[in-house]
């Protein structure tokens, strides 16, 4: 299969079967199309010579080989509902503003430690274990979080394994004390921030209703430097209400963080939801945004933005690509009281619980659910491009939004394709630059 787009005046062909990118003449592009081309015959002949040489070198027109998917019996991460309350009061929010359609509680260490027990005990001969700190707002319940990771580590240790850990925060009680803690226990830290000041109170706002950014926007530029070359994510979300959302990407690269996400909001708030009347207007931001990424990495002020990273060359294998989310299969999510669901996306939903931490047991049909899900059961992925890249979207969106983790939401696969075409220009553009400066 392969793909023909063009970014202003270029034209590209991605081959799906190889992963390759080729740049090309509109001519060649319209040709590859199937459109009527006005070819002189050097030039028809010339094109038919390119493309059946890139045809014998399998980079145009590849077989598309069913790898068959990678999907390991024993666990490799958690996710620790660490707090079932927050601090904030987020209009988006689909934990139920950190409650989870639930009561709202603090997950115990003893809960905790059993979850780790069960991580180790799950894990096979895994040698590298992950666990995210999640809520609600971990913050809230720090000693905890704390005591887990020395827990963990201690167990690890007697068998030989290590754990990387990541906590997801709001920011709103960092201090001193917890920096220096993140910077000396966590692989990753997420930290939430919408971008612009009135875009962000807009939406993310305290228990009494006030806007969060001036409580947060500090205490997060002081953890980014002393976080130094460790690893962390500027996360944030856009709704219909700031459609402009390359602003607040830019806002945030301007102040200081280079290292970005900024999300499309999943949600069924009316006044927040991204409808299918807004992609024209989405896929336009995010070629300014891309615009604007390419001339400052050319400037040598260059930021990383997640969904503009793509690798056509040393990326994961084929049968990584194929296998779709863990979830469910070598990833979990545990409750405060430790029930166990596939992701932290499903949690509450009790028709998706698999289990307990202390009784240790899973769900075998939920996990085989979950297990034999992969880009070849999603049918609707068969004829797209990006399915290599995209892997199949996120189970719980299909889920939620069309009822089966095998029936991709149309929604995103719109916004995840835009974003590839404006990746591959951007790789194109930097392999073009690197070229020209060995020359």
């Amino acid at each position: 299969m392969i793909h023909v787009f063009s970014y202003h005046d270029q034209f590209f062909i991605y081959d799906a079967g190889s992963g390759s990118l080729h740049e090309c003449d509109e001519k060649t592009a319209r040709y590859l199309e199937g459109k009527p081309v006005e070819f002189t015959d050097e030039e028809l002949k010339a094109t038919v010579a390119d493309i059946e040489g890139l045809k014998e070198a399998g980079l145009l027109y590849a077989e598309e080989t069913k790898a068959r998917p990678v999907k390991s019996k024993h666990a490799k991460a958690l996710c620790l509902h660490i707090c079932h309350d927050c601090n904030l009061r987020c209009k988006y929010c689909f934990a139920d503003e950190g409650a989870y359609h639930a009561r709202r509680e603090m997950m115990s260490l003893d809960t905790a430690k059993a979850a780790i027990d069960f991580l180790l005990r799950e894990s096979g001969d895994r040698k590298v274990l992950e666990v995210d700190f999640f809520g609600g707002e971990p913050l809230m319940n720090l000693d905890v979080v704390k005591a887990t990771v020395y827990y963990a580590k201690e167990e690890a240790a007697k068998l030989g394994k290590r754990f990387l850990f990541t906590t997801t925060t709001n920011g709103v009680l960092l201090d001193d004390e917890t920096i220096k803690f993140f910077n000396e226990e966590m692989e990753n830290v997420v930290l939430s921030l919408d971008g612009r000041k009135e875009v962000h109170d807009a939406v993310r706002k305290t228990v009494n209703g006030k806007g969060s950014f001036d409580v947060v926007i500090e205490k997060i530029k002081k953890f980014v430097r002393a976080r130094g070359d460790k690893h962390y994510y500027v996360r944030g979300t856009f709704t219909a209400k700031n459609l402009d959302f390359s602003k607040d990407v830019l806002f945030l690269a301007d102040n200081g963080f280079d290292s970005l996400s900024v999300e499309p909001v999943v949600t069924d708030v009316p006044d927040l939801q991204i409808k299918e009347e807004h992609l024209p207007a989405i896929a336009r931001e995010y070629e300014l945004l891309c615009d604007e990424y390419v001339r400052r990495e050319e400037e040598g002020r260059g930021f990383n933005f997640f969904h503009f990273n793509v690798d056509l060359e040393g990326g994961p294998c084929l049968s990584k690509r194929v296998s779709a989310c863990g979830a469910g299969n070598e990833y979990f999510s545990v409750l405060p009281n430790g029930d166990i669901y596939p992701c932290h996306q499903f949690a509450g939903d009790t028709k998706w619980k698999m289990g307990s931490v202390f009784t240790g047991t899973i769900d075998a049909a939920l996990r085989d659910k979950f297990a034999t899900s992969c880009l070849f059961t999603r049918k609707k992925c068969e004829n797209c491009f990006a399915k290599y890249i995209c892997s199949g979207g996120c189970s719980a969106n299909n889920y939620h939004y069309n009822g089966d983790i095998d029936e991709p939401y149309e929604m995103t696969c719109a916004m995840m394709k835009k974003r590839v075409e404006c990746a591959m220009y951007v790789l194109a553009k930097r392999k073009s630059r690197e070229n020209h400066e060995k020359n």
